[in-house]
């Protein structure tokens, strides 16, 4: 496999659970996609997209069903010695010793590290550094989730893996973490993450990937994911006024409308030239559009139709639920 300037590259990549036929299960099927040096990548999915298991296989953890993967050129798995210094790991949930402090934990694993950060820039990177003398047992969640973060920089990696990485944190420290990501990048460290939130993928990620059913389904840069799905206008018409009173829709750009509780939305692939028609048409006729509202679609609305099957043209709030969306969890 020819990577070019590719840090990450994956290649009809399959992993399965179980023999062969109805007695086993694929959760990856054939999977490919390549990120390059100082590139915030995510992985979004359902849960049991096949998101989780993906991620094994680039971090060595796993051996392939099929196809392949190169981490800085290295298979992960056959040549785990060359890999394994070189990159970070932040698993969704860590497990340490729960009697020891913040400080010892993250000595301990110091030990562990090549060419290790200072205990105190490490705290320092993710605000811990007044919580050193504190036992793990006694972090919130939230701190657990940081100390998780400190652990996986300790070895200034070129690769970060970020599973789930401010699940359970507050919008402050998530925030704080964010940009803790953007100076990563910056310096040149490759992220590869995974989320349930997705304005955290659309506030990071350069290019992201979404997956369905073990597969890659749809991928590229957040706004061009987006750009593949209509904007909305929604308003509501004065008493008197109807639809029907407005200019034919075809001519202003709108692909398809709706009306529900007296309100009318209009969908649209030209947002601008669409809007601008309704208001002149609104100042000609001395009209108000009551609660005039216009957005383009948001990731949770391409992501919602693309996780749930459909396509550009399907109903962005059909398939899955904001729950299914949203929602932290493991089994993938």
């Amino acid at each position: 496999m020819d990577i070019g300037d590719s840090v990450i590259a994956v290649s009809g990549l399959r992993r399965r659970y179980g023999p062969e036929g109805d007695g086993g299960f694929e959760a990856v099927r054939g999977v490919s996609f390549t990120v390059g040096r100082g590139e915030v990548f995510a992985l979004l999915g359902t849960n049991g997209a096949g998101k989780t298991s993906t991620v094994e296989l680039l971090e060595g953890l796993e051996r392939p069903s099929g196809g392949e993967v190169r981490i800085l050129g290295h298979d992960p798995f056959v040549e785990r010695a060359a890999v394994r210094p070189r990159i970070g790991v932040m698993l969704q949930e860590g497990g340490f010793p729960s009697d020891l402090t913040v400080a010892e934990t993250v000595r301990m694993w110091a030990g562990c590290t090549t060419g290790a950060r200072p205990t105190e820039e490490a705290l320092g990177m993710v605000g811990l550094t007044d919580r050193r003398s504190v036992r793990i047992k006694q972090l919130s969640g939230g701190e657990r989730r940081r100390l998780d973060l400190a652990l996986a920089l300790l070895g200034r990696p070129e690769v970060l893996f970020l599973d789930e990485p401010t699940t359970g944190l507050d919008p402050e420290a998530r925030h704080n973490t964010w940009e803790l990501v953007r100076r990563l990048r910056e310096d040149g460290t490759t992220v590869l993450l995974t989320t349930h939130y997705l304005e955290e993928a659309e506030a990071l990620a350069d290019r992201l990937a979404i997956m369905r059913q073990g597969e890659v389904v749809a991928s590229g840069a957040p706004d061009e994911v987006i750009g593949a799905y209509p904007s909305r206008i929604r308003f509501a018409m004065p008493v008197g006024w109807f639809v029907g009173d407005l200019p034919p829709l075809a001519e202003l750009g709108v692909e398809g409308h709706e009306e529900s509780g007296g309100r009318i939305e209009l969908r649209t692939r030209t947002l601008q030239r669409t809007l601008t028609g309704l208001l002149v048409w609104a100042r000609e006729k001395d009209v108000e559009l009551e609660g005039l509202d216009a957005r383009t679609a948001s990731l949770e609305e391409a992501f919602l139709a693309i996780a749930g099957g459909g396509g550009p043209g399907a109903d962005a709030g059909s398939g899955v639920s904001v729950g299914a969306a949203a929602g932290a969890g493991k089994g993938e």
